[in-house]
């Protein structure tokens, strides 16, 4: 998918998100707060590069704005801003006692339509979420370990990665994910899980480039807290 359709689809996915807004009863809660918890990252490359999942934290801003309830379906917008450490490390298996790790610095933008079956106001409620995500490339940083670092054995003679930054900034994706909300009237905690395909390459993809894939695949453990500026009013809203 190109750039330019996937800012297609998310105008596409912003409209339909407020034209389905306009159906069920009324919500106006607007909510924001912090997040944090543990990302898990590879690297779809072509050729492959075989890794393991690449751990770090992750750290971020979380708002909401609840727009209504359809029947039992509780619908909302969620928006965030994250700081994530993706990149990959690789799995070496060619002789040489090398390991190598990379460290790709991201600031993250997801936008998902969310969707919550259960209590609004105090108790649990059941959530699941889907949108577009966009990601801005700041820094990186390599760590190679081995007595002698010798790429000469590895694997369809893939070392382009090797000391090269990425030949694009921006990354852009799909994320979607399930999760658990506990609300009181001190605010909402939310246990999420989440798994974000980039779409976007991070190396050149032409026929000048490496690889005909270069894209990250990520798995996201977090917890947030969001406290409410606005609610809605209402005596029937549990």
């Amino acid at each position: 998918m190109k750039f330019k359709s996937f800012i297609s689809f998310l105008f596409g996915f912003l409209m339909a998100s407020l034209t389905f807004a306009q159906v069920g009863e009324h919500r106006c809660d607007l909510s924001i707060g912090f997040t944090g918890g543990y990302t898990m990252n590879t690297m779809d490359f072509v050729p492959k590069i075989k890794q393991t999942q690449k751990g770090s934290p992750m750290i971020g801003f979380s708002s909401r704005y609840v727009c209504e309830k359809y029947f039992t379906t509780i619908c909302a917008v969620e928006l965030e801003l994250l700081y994530n450490n993706l990149g990959w490390k690789e799995v070496i298996e060619d002789g040489s006692e090398n390991t190598y790790k990379r460290d790709w610095h991201f600031l993250e933008m997801p936008i998902l339509m969310q969707m919550g079956w259960g209590r609004e106001r105090r108790g649990l409620k059941f959530l699941f979420e889907a949108g577009p995500q966009v990601g801005l490339y700041l820094s990186g940083k390599e760590h190679r370990g081995g007595a002698a670092w010798d790429t000469s054995k590895r694997p369809n003679g893939v070392v382009y990665q090797y000391g090269k930054d990425p030949d694009r900034k921006i990354d852009y994706g799909i994320a979607a994910g399930l999760g658990l909300e506990f609300s009181s009237p001190i605010g909402h905690i939310l246990l999420q899980g989440r798994y974000y395909y980039g779409l976007g390459d991070m190396y050149d993809n032409s026929k000048r480039g490496k690889f005909g894939r270069s894209a990250n695949q990520t798995i996201l453990v977090k917890m947030t807290y969001l406290f409410d500026l606005v609610r809605t009013k209402g005596d029937n809203i549990k």
